[in-house]
């Protein structure tokens, strides 16, 4: 996928995803990411990245919305607390992170990290039970 083509589709998906977390109304606990240090801020969020992306576009690597909502919600967290732009975001984590999909070899590779990534974010404090109220 060209440069340019996956920066806009990333836009695209990001709003997309924003949209589909508002309708379902769905909020899951949240890690605790206050005591990364940047460098392990930054590699948390490209692995979020990564992972949502094939899980979102490998069927044999799907997840359940209240996973996909851990790991969309962590990223944006994370986002927030390195002081990302929308559009710093969408460039330096989601434009590579679509990019993986023209590598045959990436669903088979990054998908099965999802189910450790949860675990880690559930370490975290994270969780996959939906909450009544918005964090």
């Amino acid at each position: 996928m060209k440069p340019m083509l996956a920066m806009a589709a990333a836009a695209v998906w990001i709003a997309a995803a924003g949209a589909g977390l508002a309708e379902r109304g769905m909020t899951v606990p949240l890690p605790d990411t206050s005591g990364l240090s940047q460098a392990q801020a930054r590699a948390l969020i490209a692995e979020l990245a990564q992972v949502n992306v094939i899980t979102s576009n490998c069927p044999d690597h799907a997840i359940s919305d209240a996973e996909w909502t851990l790991i969309t919600a962590t990223g944006d967290q994370l986002a927030a607390q390195l002081g990302l732009s929308a559009q710093d975001y969408d460039r330096e984590y989601y434009g590579p992170a679509f990019q993986l999909l023209d590598d045959p070899g990436a669903c088979d590779r990054i998908g099965p990290t999802a189910g450790p990534l949860i675990a880690r974010l559930k370490q975290m404090g994270g969780g996959t039970t939906p909450t009544d109220h918005p964090q």
